[in-house]
């Protein structure tokens, strides 16, 4: 996991433009939730899903690997003890605890075992009825994106990918320790960021892909379970 850290570690805290077409996913993750509810998000990211669900009124917890990752949200959204440094592999917080736990474009950054750890401690945190949900990308070829170092000649995933994962094994998985309530392949264009000639490919992607003619590797695997 070490690698994985350092390279997440950069992107949240040197280069967090990275992150910028990811709002219209983090803002579809966050309308799942309403007011007052407690709610775990594993995984930084640019700190946008803890911003809009903040001022829905949602009260917003965060765990992070990174040390640099979690003083910054802390001091930006006053969240002292809410934001921890830690592992899904063992959750820093008590059984029965949270409404929802979020857990988006992290999955793939596990190894199988760490997976299934994360699982165990992510229904022991939910209140009985919660809900766990989050995003993997869809069926990715991880030999396309392997890097090497120039310096040590080490060959690793370029984000640091660790798994792959299609509608069928992830459901798999999931459905070992919870009740399976949605699989399915979504599209998040990043409007936010687009111009006017973006947008209209945009449009016809989202079109083609509604059809079922676009290439569904483009796409994400939303999934959505219960305690």
């Amino acid at each position: 996991m070490k690698g994985s850290e350092n390279i997440w570690e950069y992107f949240q805290n040197e280069d967090v433009s990275s992150f910028e077409g990811n709002h219209y996913r983090l803002s579809f993750l966050s309308s799942y939730f309403k007011t007052g509810d407690k709610v775990l998000n594993i995984g930084v990211g640019n700190s946008y899903f803890e911003e809009i669900s903040i001022k829905q009124g949602i009260d917003v917890h965060v765990l992070d690997p990174g040390e640099k990752s979690i003083a910054k949200i802390r001091e930006k959204f006053k969240l002292d003890n809410k934001a921890v440094v830690g592992y899904a592999q063992a959750i820093p917080f008590k059984d029965d605890f949270f409404d929802g736990i979020v857990m988006t474009e992290v999955l793939e950054h596990l190894s199988l075992d760490e997976m299934k750890k994360s699982f165990s401690e992510v229904k022991r945190a939910l209140k009985p009825g919660g809900v766990f949900l989050g995003t993997v990308p869809n069926n990715e070829n991880l030999s396309e994106r392997i890097v090497v170092c120039p310096k040590c000649g080490e060959k690793s995933h370029q984000w640091g990918h660790q798994q792959s994962f299609t509608k069928e094994s992830l459901k798999e998985e999931l459905s070992n320790k919870f009740k399976v309530l949605t699989i399915e392949t979504k599209l998040f264009t990043p409007w936010n960021i687009l111009n006017w000639k973006g947008r209209m490919l945009g449009v016809i992607k989202c079109f083609l892909f509604k059809m079922k003619m676009l290439n569904e590797k483009q796409s994400n695997i939303f999934f959505m379970s219960s305690k």
